[in-house]
């Protein structure tokens, strides 16, 4: 056996041992022992398998995967500008927490800076976007060398799971390989490579140890609203809160909150509680930095959300004190319900709020819902009526659009009931390589809802979308594309359908394997009607009891 494959075959050995149950292969030759050692690992049914061509989109895929399933998930790439497409994913996974391995062969040192071809400084190519970056040394015929290997695998898992300290995130495996790539008939090797020493197994990961909590204390009889983002914990009791759709507290919270805090005459609270890290409202960042607002803020993530550096204490828990203003928290819902009736009675039947609002009320309870970030997952926020029920993921670490496809295949994959993706099309076109599975692959039952307004419709709502930047706008901004999406889901052979809104709940019926159901939608309007929504919650505080 040559060193290559036994490295590669302990590697995979260690990485199940540590509970790895799907890892994501990229074809190429330096990473071939890696290849084959998944392919016998998968056909002993001791691992899931999923091969994908396009690196940037397996990346996402294993993103996607440890996402919905909360275990660290590797994926695997040959040297060169492969390990480089891995980074966009890297970087959501840091900021997201999400546990991800970007396990990557490479040359060995003697060909790094000779010109040999494909060959990259991969150490470090990550930054600081990694909870760890091990190098393992080039492999030797000789004994001795799978106690290093094994241990480097299980601190790598480790600090993926953020069992060395800290949040879990993504890991950086650097494996450098040198020829011969592929196994031999000879299994011969110095040692047996079972992970046994004296009869008895190598160890498995401990569960990761408890994180130290600073708690903060919040007194709850002064006025207070919360605004709950992204791993955010659950929020207290008798409070108004304004919720993200991807946090566990959005079905309790206010249906119509991001329009009040933009509305006027909004009675402006004496405390602002900060649950998590939103980023999807701009009337929320306005409200943060008001000077006459104390912000608190509770988050176990590193960078919590505070742009306007006006928080006056952090911590990882909160203790509350006091009872919360019963007048207060009803003059919100009174104010609420009046606001969400305002929504509804305007949408005009034409925008991507309406796909939204009608995707949240069709899927059935049980559904995983992955949103699509730019405008999707603010209409939903802004439209669809908050309810339980449902698994709503979104990437919101670095909150890009690309790899949107195949996280949402990576989270079906890891999801047991029905699964959808909520996107617009330039999300959508931008990993339209997540379609591209081949005849092997385990399909998921996911439905892709693309709302297609032709273009980027969030800049519209934005300053760019100001009338006097009209002569630029549709150009660079807009940008439109005429692109056939029934013709690229056909060379995909992917079924798709293309369904008015009117028509949208009644083809939300689960039904299995991948599809692609289109909505046209216009965003030549969109200001204006979001104009229109902001203009008809504008009274609701009138209505509200003081």
């Amino acid at each position: 056996m040559n060193p290559s494959t036994a490295l590669a075959q302990v590697l995979v050995d260690e990485l199940l041992r540590c509970g790895v149950r799907h890892v994501v292969l990229c074809p190429g030759s330096r990473n071939a022992p890696l290849a084959f050692a998944l392919h016998d690992a998968a056909a002993a049914g001791r691992v899931a398998l999923h091969v994908r061509i396009d690196e940037r989109s397996a990346a996402f895929l294993a993103l996607g995967l440890a996402l919905r399933g909360g275990a660290p998930v590797p994926v695997v790439c040959t040297s060169g500008t492969a390990v480089a497409n891995l980074h966009p994913a890297v970087l959501e996974a840091d900021h997201a927490g999400v546990p991800l391995l970007a396990l990557t062969a490479d040359r060995p040192p003697e060909l790094v800076g000779t010109g040999a071809n494909q060959t990259v400084a991969q150490p470090g190519i990550f930054g600081g976007a990694v909870r760890a970056a091990p190098v393992l040394g080039v492999p030797q015929r000789c004994s001795g060398q799978q106690a290093h290997w094994r241990s480097t695998v299980d601190r790598a898992m480790a600090a993926a799971r953020g069992a060395l300290g800290g949040r879990p995130g993504p890991v950086h495996l650097d494996v450098p390989l040198r020829e011969p790539l592929v196994p031999e008939p000879e299994p011969d090797w110095p040692e047996p490579l079972d992970g046994r020493r004296g009869g008895a197994a190598w160890t498995a990961l401990p569960a990761p140890p408890s994180q130290p909590v600073a708690a903060v204390e919040l007194d709850l009889s002064r006025r207070t609203v919360a605004v709950a983002g992204h791993g955010a914990p659950a929020a207290p009791d008798g409070i108004p809160l304004v919720a993200e759709p991807t946090t566990g507290c959005w079905p309790d919270a206010l249906g119509a909150g991001p329009w009040l805090l933009g509305a006027p005459g909004l009675p402006r609270p004496e405390q602002v509680l900060v649950l998590g890290r939103p980023t999807l409202h701009r009337s929320v960042g306005r409200l943060l930095a008001g000077p006459d607002v104390a912000v608190t803020v509770v988050s176990e993530d590193p960078q919590w959300t505070d742009v306007a550096g006006s928080a006056v204490a952090t911590g990882t828990a909160l203790r509350t004190t006091g009872i919360p203003d019963r007048d207060w928290h009803r003059a919100w819902t009174t104010a609420d319900a009046t606001a969400a009736k305002a929504v509804a009675s305007t949408l005009d039947g034409t925008s991507g709020l309406d796909v939204a609002r009608q995707v949240v009320a069709a899927i059935p309870d049980g559904s995983l819902l992955m949103i699509g970030s730019s405008n999707p997952i603010r209409d939903v926020a802004l439209a669809a009526v908050p309810r339980p029920g449902l698994t709503v993921l979104a990437n919101r670490g670095v909150s890009g659009i690309d790899g949107t496809v195949a996280t949402a295949l990576g989270a079906a994959l890891a999801h047991d009931a029905p699964c959808y993706a909520l996107l617009g099309d330039l999300t959508f076109l931008h990993d339209a390589n997540g379609l591209l599975l081949g005849p092997a692959e385990a399909r998921p039952d996911l439905t892709i809802v693309v709302a297609n307004d032709d273009g980027g419709g969030i800049f519209a709502l934005l300053e760019q979308g100001e009338p006097e930047h009209g002569a630029a706008f549709e150009r660079v901004f807009g940008t439109p594309h005429g692109t056939d999406l029934a013709a690229l889901c056909a060379a995909h052979r992917v079924p798709h359908d293309s369904v008015t809104v009117e028509a949208l709940a009644g083809a939300l019926a689960p039904q299995p394997g991948l599809r692609v159901l289109e909505v046209r939608t216009a965003r030549s309007g969109l200001r204006a009607l979001h104009a229109r929504i902001r203009e008809a919650v504008s009274g609701s505080w009138s209505a509200a009891p003081r």
